[in-house]
């Protein structure tokens, strides 16, 4: 299957691009950058996990792409804590990335059998 009917990859690509555009405006370039940057990895990473030829080579991206929620989600507390990121959007966000962090290990789960 392709990385782009992927449920994770889809929700994930969305999400990147909502958090691209709500920080368009965004004053704090380093939040900001480092913001985007952890977004823009999930469903890269996601993508290139699953173009790998092995499973046990596409778990091991899926981790990485797991991790890196949880550092997206970690900058969504931080951006809600200084006020970058209104609190409803930011608790939207934060459930956001949990369901893909648990989407992802069973996707892992199913890779691995």
């Amino acid at each position: 299957m392709g990385f782009e009917k992927l449920i994770v990859w889809q929700r994930s690509k969305c999400l990147a691009v909502k958090i691209y555009k709500e920080f368009a405006g965004c004053g704090g370039v380093g939040f900001k950058d480092q913001t985007t940057r952890s977004a823009l990895s999930v469903p890269s990473n996601i993508a290139e996990g699953m173009e790998r030829r092995s499973n046990k080579e596409k778990a091991h991206f899926l981790w990485i792409v797991k991790a890196s929620c949880g550092e997206l989600r970690t900058q969504i507390f931080i951006g809600r804590d200084i006020t970058y990121i209104a609190r409803p959007l930011a608790e939207n966000w934060i459930t956001e990335t949990r369901e893909r962090s648990k989407m992802l290990c069973g996707l892992i789960n199913k890779i691995s059998d």
